[in-house]
């Protein structure tokens, strides 16, 4: 319970409290001693034996309660890690923006919202930690106060809450049917007869899906994507699009595996019905970003892509398919959160936004544009890197499915999606180390080159040791499948 009060408390302090906010050193100190105390307790509670508690009642038959299990574990410990991670880079990013201190403030409050979705025990306290991270998060898209900032913070608000509204119709419904919604691996006992059988069910399911897809970036609900990470600071756009994307995906998992259940969606029309979206995405994302020349906007493309992969693989409703998406959901969220700090670092040190803008920026910045590289590898897919190994086995458990057309289709759009992915992270890569070196650029200060070594490391680690983590992922899917 401690790892959502706590970053609550200590974010909401650190906004309130004026005179620490504007006291640098004693800012600084505060936020960074709540975020290692705050990070290091989500991972010592997610490492930790399963617990069950009850916060309380919103009303007699909605309970708010919190318990752990393997999926739990696998969210919490991601984002606990990344969160330090991108944490410790904004230290130097901001270290010039006299309100750094808001920064640090909400970004405590959203992880206390990322904890209690990782941590909720049925689908109403889901649903609750879902809409705070809304709410919070979206200050993040804010936090710079332009016109172009308060549209696409509008703009993420109204996705967003859209979406989440599809998922509450779902939940009402879905509560008729089991009145306590408690997570159970493989589903629960639905009496799908309350609400007219199982066609009722069906659709109930897709549009929840469709409405978790705007969190989780799927068309038609994408857009606010490219809107939101140009405006927001470039730790924020990692963890946004590493992680609060995933957020939606972690929702879906839950309703698809935990609560109705694979067994009655297989071979329906909402398995194929969201196996097309999920590959229009990946297709649509990967195009987009070939063609932007903005960097951030590019890297906000290349997540539409990138999470729909995840979606692909969970959508197949097979053992070898989840896993790979599993594993894709940790490893991009890796790299994309190394993308995006790699881009702040350019950004900070040259002043530039744009693609073509990082010519040469290689030799008076080899560990940024190195990283990039890296991080670029991993996202294509290219071994030894993490991002090979789950897309083999996205790219293997579609062919193992009986999905029909979908067989030879999924393989296709995979690989194409990977040659544009290819494109539009290695072009800027070889531009920055064999165009001619920039001049008056310098590397980032160690605070910043560090998170990103930390990160390029695992991306490189995860593919070349693989198995542990498959060994973690292995119980969480042989229990829903």
């Amino acid at each position: 319970m401690e790892i959502i009060w706590l970053p609550l408390l200590l974010g909401g302090f650190l906004m309130a409290a004026r005179p620490l906010r504007e006291n640098r050193p004693a800012m600084t100190a505060y936020a960074a001693a709540a975020l290692v105390l705050e990070c290091g307790l989500a991972a010592f509670r997610a490492l930790s034996p399963g617990f069950s508690v009850t916060l309380g009642w919103m009303a007699e038959d909605i309970e708010i309660a919190l318990a752990m299990d393997g999926l739990s574990r696998l969210f919490l410990l991601l984002c606990s890690a990344l969160w330090l991670v991108c944490g410790v880079f904004s230290f130097g990013y901001l270290r010039k923006d006299k309100n750094a201190g808001w920064f640090f403030g909400v970004y405590l409050l959203v992880f206390g919202s990322m904890a209690g979705i990782a941590c909720s025990a049925n689908l109403l306290t889901l649903y609750l930690f879902f809409e705070m991270l809304t709410l919070t998060s979206s200050l993040l898209v804010f936090y710079s106060g332009t016109h172009e900032a308060l549209m696409a913070g509008l703009k993420y608000l109204f996705y967003s809450i859209g979406g989440a509204f599809l998922a509450l119709v779902g939940i009402f419904c879905l509560s008729r049917m089991d009145g306590g919604l408690v997570f159970r691996p493989g589903g629960v006992a639905l009496d799908t007869a309350a609400l007219g059988g199982d066609g009722a069910l069906l659709v109930i399911t897709f549009l929840m899906l469709a409405g978790l897809g705007a969190k989780a970036g799927m068309y038609p609900l994408h857009s606010w994507l490219p809107s939101a990470h140009p405006v927001a600071p470039a730790p924020a756009s990692a963890v946004l699009s590493g992680l609060i994307t995933k957020a939606g995906v972690f929702f879906a998992i839950r309703v698809v595996f935990y609560i109705v259940g694979a067994d009655r969606l297989r071979g329906t029309w909402v398995q194929y019905a969201w196996m097309s979206l999920a590959l229009l995405t990946v297709f649509m994302g990967s195009m987009l970003a070939y063609m932007e020349p903005v960097l951030k906007k590019r890297l906000a493309y290349s997540t539409v892509s990138q999470v729909s992969y995840v979606l692909f693989g969970l959508s197949l409703l097979t053992p070898v398919g989840m896993l790979g998406a599993l594993l894709h959901m940790v490893y991009h969220a890796v790299a994309k959160c190394g993308l995006f700090l790699s881009a702040g670092s350019f950004i900070t040190q040259t002043g530039c936004t744009r693609v073509d803008d990082l010519r040469g920026t290689g030799k008076p910045m080899p560990v940024t544009a190195g990283c990039f590289a890296a991080f670029g590898l991993s996202l294509v897919g290219i071994p030894p890197f993490s991002g090979f190994v789950s897309k083999w086995y996205l790219a293997t458990g579609t062919a193992r499915a009986d999905i029909g057309f979908f067989q030879l289709l999924g393989p296709a759009v995979l690989l194409l999606s990977a040659l544009l992915t290819a494109g539009y992270l290695f072009v800027p890569a070889v531009q920055a180390f064999f165009a001619p070196a920039r001049a008056k650029t310098k590397e980032a200060p160690p605070v910043m080159t560090i998170p990103l070594i930390l990160l390029a490391m695992l991306a490189l680690v995860c593919g070349l040791m693989a198995q542990p983590l498959m060994d973690f992922l292995t119980p969480i899917v042989g229990a829903v499948l």
